[in-house]
């Protein structure tokens, strides 16, 4: 079955922003990321379900004729925890009874790092702790925030750090408000390569800022032109939490610690 093309099925938006809107998590990719995460993982196709009370209210068999049965599938591979159909009461031993005689279904084991599952949840936990390196085990990869740079209050660069600055929206996850060692890289330039970066994600209190924003300052370059550009924000190790400070000095002999601090992470030297 090797030969056979690999459709995902995924829904958008969460379930849970439909069926309990008040306990809808932050999602950890926008669906254009989702799908370009899923098509480098090895999809030839992903079909995503728009998710809505009709499609809740399914019983399992409804939703496996109306989505499944139109891909002609061979075999289905889903978790071993999958549910689906109203009010989740569909799992995998109910799909491989309505797939009897039409495909095969497949219960794969949940993955572990260092013993511990990994799924969607625990890598918010994670994130929501300020965790960017362990997220990375789960994720296989660094956390990635992207965006279009938007114009700040520019006071990074009156403080000697011009910082590429992008807005947060409310239903995205970001890390814990700190300070982190990561990479900027430009999504405009195919092939454009990493840039080191010191990135606060927070409100700016010194200055009473209420903006929620990631703001990325790569190190040792005040040549960059980013604004309305997309880039990519790669965490690799918190650094610090978010403190405010008294004054500009305080601030901004804290900013060279930080430098300093995401170098050693990182493991570069600095362009002096």
């Amino acid at each position: 079955m090797d030969h056979l093309p690999l459709v995902v099925v995924t829904f958008w938006p969460h379930p849970v922003t439909v069926l309990r809107p008040d306990l809808a998590p932050k999602l950890l990719t926008d669906l254009r990321t989702r799908i370009e995460l899923l098509k480098e993982a090895g999809a030839h196709e992903v079909r995503v379900v728009r998710f809505g009370p009709e499609v809740a209210g399914l019983t399992p068999a409804e939703f496996v004729e109306r989505f499944l049965i139109p891909l002609h599938p061979v075999r289905v591979v889903v978790g071993e925890n999958f549910r689906f159909g109203h009010r989740a009461s569909g799992d995998v031993k109910v799909l491989a009874e309505l797939g009897a005689g039409r495909f095969e279904v497949h219960g794969m084991p949940l993955a572990t790092v260092d013993e511990q599952v990994s799924c969607s949840s625990g890598i918010r936990d994670l994130l929501a702790a300020g965790d960017v390196a362990e997220a990375a085990k789960h994720l296989d990869r660094p956390f990635r925030f992207r965006g279009v740079v938007v114009v700040g209050d520019q006071r990074g660069r009156e403080l000697g750090f011009p910082t590429a600055n992008l807005s947060v929206p409310s239903d995205l996850a970001v890390p814990a408000d700190g300070v982190y060692a990561g990479w900027v890289t430009r999504l405009d330039e195919p092939g454009a390569e990493p840039m080191a970066a010191a990135i606060s994600v927070g409100t700016n209190p010194t200055f009473d800022g209420a903006d929620h924003r990631v703001e990325s300052y790569v190190i040792d370059r005040t040549d960059l032109e980013l604004y309305g550009v997309e880039i990519a924000v790669d965490f690799v190790a918190r650094l610090r939490g978010q403190v405010r400070f008294d004054g500009v000095d305080g601030l901004i002999s804290q900013m060279k610690d930080d430098v300093e601090a995401a170098c050693a992470e990182l493991g570069i030297t600095r362009r002096l």
